[in-house]
């Protein structure tokens, strides 16, 4: 700082041919110079003595050379502000603008440090293995959390930004006691933030959906992606994005499939004729699933489930240790069980039935003409087409 403070005091005399405004400004951008070259400087330095070895301590470091980075400036041009030659207002401006920078540096920092304990927690649990259960309440649960103390740490920055100015300051608190129907509109207007951000905490708190849970919203099956501060991201099973505010978690009923545990029990419907064999497709479902890669081991089961006009509802159940899993389980138990009754069961299909009755006149008239009555009847129509 010494340094810095004789290179200004040399700065000052060297330009004094210059109008004072541009001297002044040429001193404080010699001082944001210095300062970002000696951040560029330390921050090579701990990034080579901390890149292999601490892989943590080097992200730590990548995250924080921007608020470094603008600190030192800060310092840099406080330091330099008194020796340059700016008239009074000039300077009071200045010191306004450093209030402001500070108490977003402020907020900057805050930020980081909740990024960077969020992700310090996190880092003994994966979400990319069979068993996440507990993985994913606490991804959830830290992501809510996080989300809700930064966007109060952005409000709370900005108001103290804000009352920085002795104009702002003074319409804040005429504002607050003059608050009455300006209160009930800006509380309207804000509702639906507000609402989010309350739901953002009750999920955080109750957990009625986590990161990678399947869930069905509004008639659509799929994945949670993203919990965001406002809104959930839902990845469907086509690999759209059904996005729907936070309060809708609350608000109204939906579907989880995994908030105890991944593992579901797939249901599979079939439609057999009244004289299909319901034993042997039993035996061959159970062969179907023990033979398949997707099912857990837990659950088989074949159930007449219901007994229509025509056909047979047979219901399979086999389960499977996450959602997509029983998903693609219950498709291939219908493809190869219809196949299966294909092959070796073809009686079993759901067909139709019919019941004919021929009168005596048309079997009379088959007689006579020696023919039958699927000829006769033809012969009869045309004639009374004739008559007609």
């Amino acid at each position: 700082m010494t340094t810095l403070r004789d290179l200004l005091n040399w700065i000052e005399p060297a330009l004094a041919w210059l109008p004072p405004s541009v001297v002044g400004l040429a001193m404080l951008s010699v001082a944001v110079l210095g300062a970002l070259l000696l951040q560029a400087f330390i921050a090579r330095i701990a990034d080579r003595l901390v890149r292999e070895r601490h892989p943590f301590l080097s992200n730590l470091a990548a995250r924080s050379r921007g608020p470094a980075r603008l600190a030192l400036v800060i310092i840099a041009v406080r330091i330099a502000l008194p020796a340059a030659p700016f008239d009074p207002g000039v300077v009071l401006v200045f010191g306004r603008l450093l209030s402001v920078s500070i108490v977003a540096l402020m907020g900057w920092i805050a930020i980081i440090a909740i990024e960077i304990a969020a992700s310090f927690y996190l880092r003994r649990f994966r979400i990319d293995v069979e068993d996440n259960l507990l993985a994913r309440k606490h991804v959830t649960q830290v992501q809510l959390l996080k989300r809700t103390v930064e966007t109060m740490v952005v409000i709370i920055t900005l108001a103290a930004g804000l009352m920085v100015f002795d104009a702002v300051r003074q319409y804040g608190v005429s504002l607050f006691a003059s608050a009455g129907a300006a209160g009930l509109v800006l509380g309207f207007a804000a509702r639906p933030v507000l609402s989010n951000l309350i739901a953002g905490v009750q999920l955080a708190v109750t957990q009625p959906i986590r990161i990678d849970d399947a869930v069905i919203v509004e008639n659509e099956w799929g994945w949670i992606e993203e919990i965001t501060a406002t809104y959930v991201v839902i990845r469907v099973w086509d690999w759209r994005r059904l996005v729907v505010p936070l309060s809708h978690f609350i608000e109204k009923p939906f579907q989880n499939w995994t908030r105890e545990g991944s593992s579901l029990i797939g249901t599979a419907f079939i439609y057999v004729d009244y004289r299909a064999p319901v034993d042997r497709i039993r035996e061959q479902l159970s062969a179907i699933v023990k033979a398949s890669s997707r099912w857990d081991g837990r659950v088989i089961n074949l159930q007449v489930t219901d007994a229509k006009e025509r056909t047979l509802e047979l219901r399979c159940l086999a389960s499977a240790a996450s959602a997509g899993l029983a998903f693609e389980l219950r498709c291939e138990i219908r493809e190869k069980l219809v196949a299966f009754l294909q092959k070796e069961h073809p009686e079993a299909l759901p067909r139709e039935r019919a019941d004919l009755s021929v009168d005596d006149t048309v079997v009379a008239l088959a007689a006579a003409n020696g023919g039958s009555a699927k000829r006769a009847a033809p012969r009869r129509e045309a004639s009374k087409a004739r008559n007609n």
